[in-house]
């Protein structure tokens, strides 16, 4: 009897500690398609990303992921859905920097930490300045010079109060002396397609969105946000050598509903690290101006919240507001 008790007691154990393992290792998740929210409209950096990563993270994953994009004031109401999912890992959220500011400018329902678990920093994007083939502004000198002629009478489009594209041209602003017009719409690809169609005069866009019209001459893409200039386009000059001391750039990670299991929340970092060390999704995204960073949970939420400092500092001494 004790030894069938004793054999019975070793095979139970190993039975637990193999299931442990097999879903530490993913085998119990997923079992159904994922569903990737994009808090954005088609066309913007969100969306180039979301697309960009989700054919290679549905290999890594080991389901579909699907990406959907659930657009409108300046990435809340699609944040709001994933903050109100259950936290079983078929949910999965990309934000944007907006993600820092909106609870400074919203009355939103969610928490911008306690409602999320952070699973990485998938990258950040230089911005550039980018003017309407309508404006004929070509340098960041000229758009200057004819702003401080014609005080807000050049506008700029935003993907959103509170979206970096609003935020890095207050900067802007704010360094170069001028006052500028702000016209928000309802994410990246309804704002580039308002710029090309020369309802506004600029935007200050991340690169990955703006490059193409560099290539193809669509827009004139005037300057760079970084303090350098870059190899993708290294004839461009630097925001900086018109307005010293200028900088923009925007970053893209990845959340998911507060709770999730540790082994489903290791399978998803694990497959979203893969996916961006495959060499041709790394390979399309540096080209396009992307540098992958691919953080720890702990070092995204960091940069989130020195992120939501600075920029509630710029909101209040400028008096910004959703109307």
């Amino acid at each position: 009897m004790q030894r069938k008790t004793f054999t019975q007691a070793i095979l139970a154990t190993a039975i637990a500690t193999l299931g442990l393992g097999a879903f530490a290792q993913g085998s119990g998740y997923p079992t159904k398609p994922i569903r990737l929210i994009v808090p954005f409209p088609p066309g913007g950096s969100v969306d180039y990303v979301a697309r960009t990563i989700s054919q290679k993270l549905s290999e890594n994953i080991g389901q579909s992921v699907v990406v959907d994009n659930k657009g409108g004031a300046s990435g809340t109401i699609g944040t709001y859905e994933a903050s109100r999912a259950a936290p079983d890992g078929y949910t999965l959220l990309l934000v944007f920097d907006s993600h820092a500011v909106n609870g400074s400018l919203y009355d939103i329902k969610y928490d911008t930490f306690k409602s999320f678990d952070y699973v990485s920093l998938i990258g950040t994007m230089p911005m550039a300045l980018v003017t309407s083939k309508k404006s004929g502004f070509t340098s960041t000198e000229a758009l200057i010079k004819a702003a401080k002629a014609n005080p807000g009478q050049i506008n700029y489009g935003s993907s959103g109060v509170g979206g970096s594209n609003h935020l890095n041209p207050v900067a802007f602003a704010r360094a170069a002396n001028i006052k500028l017009t702000h016209v928000p719409y309802r994410g990246g690809g309804p704002m580039l397609s308002a710029l090309l169609g020369g309802e506004v005069d600029m935007v200050i866009g991340s690169l990955p969105t703006v490059i193409n019209y560099a290539k193809s001459g669509q827009a004139n893409v005037v300057a760079i946000g970084t303090k350098e200039r870059i190899k993708q386009l290294p004839d461009l000059p630097t925001i900086d050598s018109a307005v010293p001391g200028y900088t923009a750039q925007s970053w893209v990670g990845m959340m998911a509903p507060a709770g999730l299991p540790k082994p489903v929340l290791q399978h998803v970092q694990t497959a979203l690290q893969k996916t961006l060390a495959d060499p041709a999704v790394k390979t399309k995204m540096e080209n396009d101006g992307f540098n992958i960073v691919n953080s720890s949970p702990a070092d995204f939420e960091n940069l989130v919240r020195t992120e939501s400092k600075r920029w509630a500092d710029i909101i209040k001494a400028e008096n910004i507001k959703v109307e």
